[in-house]
């Protein structure tokens, strides 16, 4: 009896135990290890146990358990985007949050997880959950394989002050309380009490709604929602958890405000002038300007998509969200990549590159904003951004040269997160 236990216990510590790793080359025809490079020519990349190993220029000896041939193709670094929301689809019908149970959106977020990788991104922050442990859950099947999917860095829910951007807001007072996200707060104590939560339910950084927003059913304006204390200390106490705070912000004297706080990052910037910019650059805040939010947005005017008082906000952003990053080049703000995905139908991200050119970018500088610089926002430029010993293997192919091209990126050929292949 003792004998057959063992047996039993020595067979499931074997099926346990992890498979040898599978090292895999890759044929490429040019490799762009990262932004600040040239195309290589071609190259041979090695990837063990879902890191590069090496990458070796010229035709060398492929010696690996599989090859992968991608010699017609230029290869380069996945790309980070900073602000998705893969729980969500684009609709105007706020009205769906009553009616969807939350199980409906964890399978959209599933379902987003792949189509986003499969456009070549290969990292997302993903800024505002639909409900409670969607993304968290995400995160940890993605990293295991159980589904396809990027890297993900979430904060989970969203932090917003009672009755403003982020509330649920729309419905009877009943409703509201049922659909409420428990993650609102008045007074820093109490702000500081939701950041507590938000890291002991596993968010790997704050957001923050610091200003009102464009979607939600109020017209509360679109300057800042929570005082200065309370700001200061939602980054304080993210601070001493180890988080970073990101800040959706659109009002000017709302982004400097946020700024002022300390907050990481600020999402959108719709309205910044110089004073906003400068609050920025003293504090080392990135903007993250989600350009493909506005075009997403204003394809559906018109056409009773949208209540009339989220019409209206519309038109107010639209006016000033073409120039953005020209008003923040103007000010030498640093920018960093993010879409709002979600907010347009997922898989889009890469329209957001041409945005960024026609504001002023360069090829060069739009790649590093989704590479290295997108890294650098994360805290992970060490194992992000580049095709590199060391680094993820974070690898996507494309025809043609992004460097001269940007447009090229809007179709991903090949895409591998981690070692896996994404299919």
């Amino acid at each position: 009896m003792y004998f057959k236990a063992l047996l039993a216990s020595i067979a499931v510590i074997a099926m346990s135990a992890p498979a040898a790793a599978e090292t895999i080359a890759i044929r490429a025809g040019s490799v762009i290890v990262n932004a600040d490079s040239e195309p290589t020519g071609p190259a041979l990349i090695v990837v063990e146990d879902g890191k590069v190993v090496a990458v070796m220029e010229g035709a060398a000896e492929a010696v690996a358990d599989r090859v992968i041939d991608l010699s017609d193709k230029t290869v380069l670094p996945g790309l980070i985007d900073l602000h998705t929301h893969l729980s969500g689809d684009p609709s105007g019908e706020f009205w769906r949050a009553a009616t969807n149970p939350p199980e409906w959106y964890t399978l959209i977020a599933a379902k987003n997880a792949r189509i986003t990788a499969l456009a070549g991104f290969t990292t997302v922050r993903d800024l505002g959950s639909r409900t409670d442990q969607v993304t968290q859950s995400l995160r940890r099947a993605t990293e295991s394989g159980v589904t396809p999917g990027p890297r993900i860095v979430t904060s989970a829910r969203t932090i917003s002050i009672v009755g403003g951007h982020g509330d649920t807001n729309g419905f009877h007072k009943h409703v509201n309380d049922v659909l409420a996200s428990g993650f609102t707060c008045t007074g820093p104590l109490e702000c500081a009490e939701r950041v507590r939560t938000a890291s002991k339910y596993g968010a790997d950084l704050i957001k923050i709604t610091a200003t009102g927003g464009v979607l939600s059913q109020q017209g509360r304006g679109l300057e800042a929602h929570f005082t200065d204390a309370e700001m200061k200390s939602i980054v304080d106490t993210a601070e001493t958890l180890g988080l970073k705070v990101a800040a959706h912000a659109h009002g000017a004297r709302g982004i400097e405000a946020a700024a002022r706080a300390g907050v990481h990052t600020i999402e959108h910037g719709t309205y910044i002038d110089e004073a906003a910019a400068k609050a920025m650059n003293a504090n080392g805040t990135t903007l993250v300007p989600t350009l493909m939010a506005f075009e997403g947005i204003k394809k559906n005017l018109g056409k009773q998509f949208y209540t009339p008082v989220v019409e209206a906000k519309i038109l107010a952003v639209g006016r000033y969200a073409g120039t953005i990053v020209e008003r923040a080049r103007k000010y030498d703000v640093k920018i960093a990549f993010g879409t709002d995905a979600g907010v347009f139908p997922h898989g889009e991200n890469a329209g957001e590159f041409a945005l960024m050119v026609n504001g002023g970018m360069s090829p060069r500088e739009a790649l590093a904003s989704a590479t290295t610089g997108a890294a650098e926002v994360l805290g992970m430029e060490d194992q992000l951004g580049r095709i590199a010993p060391g680094y993820s293997a974070d690898i996507i192919a494309v025809d043609g040269n992004p460097l001269a091209d940007v447009t090229v990126l809007e179709d991903v050929d090949f895409v591998m997160v981690r070692g896996r292949v994404i299919e």
